[in-house]
């Protein structure tokens, strides 16, 4: 049982492959429904790990990952079918490799650390997921979200932008600390 959390995290990672087909097909209906099993086994690992201790290396690598790849190949399929804006998606994978970039910069220079996601990160990624959520609703079952798209995709880029900066600005603090330490 214990593995159990793992398990559905590879669920997750295998779903992404059929999401994304079903997107770039256009069947937005069946895209949301995969898209809704694919959040209720992250909500549901998540709560097993704390629940009942079922903490993993692997899991607390693949976690992330799996939601990762997720979120960006949903974006990336949502741009190539002139849903989202290219701009938008070049933002957010802008974000993902500042981050990414950052970290590893950070590692090379300073040396290890704990990485932890910002308030700002967090709410980043929530809108990110939001938004793909509002977009399949509106394009399966909700014409009337089709409102909220535009102000949820500026939302989605300040947020990416905003949490960008914070990542930056914030391991520039902890490098100059460190260095002032040493």
């Amino acid at each position: 049982m214990r593995q159990l959390p793992n398990v559905l995290t590879l669920l997750r990672l295998l779903l992404t492959l059929p999401i994304a087909l079903l997107l770039l097909a256009e069947r937005h209906g069946q895209a949301l429904a995969l898209f809704a099993v694919a959040g209720l086994s992250d909500a549901l690992d998540g709560f097993l790990a704390r629940r009942f201790g079922w903490v993993s290396r692997l899991g607390s690598i693949l976690d992330p990952l799996a939601d990762k790849l997720l979120l960006v190949t949903s974006y990336l399929c949502l741009t190539a079918t002139q849903i989202l804006p290219l701009w938008l998606t070049l933002a957010v994978l802008a974000r993902d490799a500042l981050i990414v970039a950052g970290a590893a910069l950070y590692r090379w220079l300073a040396g290890p650390f704990e990485f932890r996601p910002s308030l700002l990160g967090k709410l980043s990624t929530v809108l990110q997921i939001v938004l793909v959520l509002a977009v399949l609703l509106e394009l399966s079952l909700l014409p009337g979200f089709a409102e909220v798209r535009a102000p949820l995709i500026y939302a989605v880029l300040v947020l990416a932008l905003a949490s960008g900066g914070h990542y930056v600005w914030s391991w520039s603090r902890k490098y100059r600390q460190r260095q002032g330490s040493a």
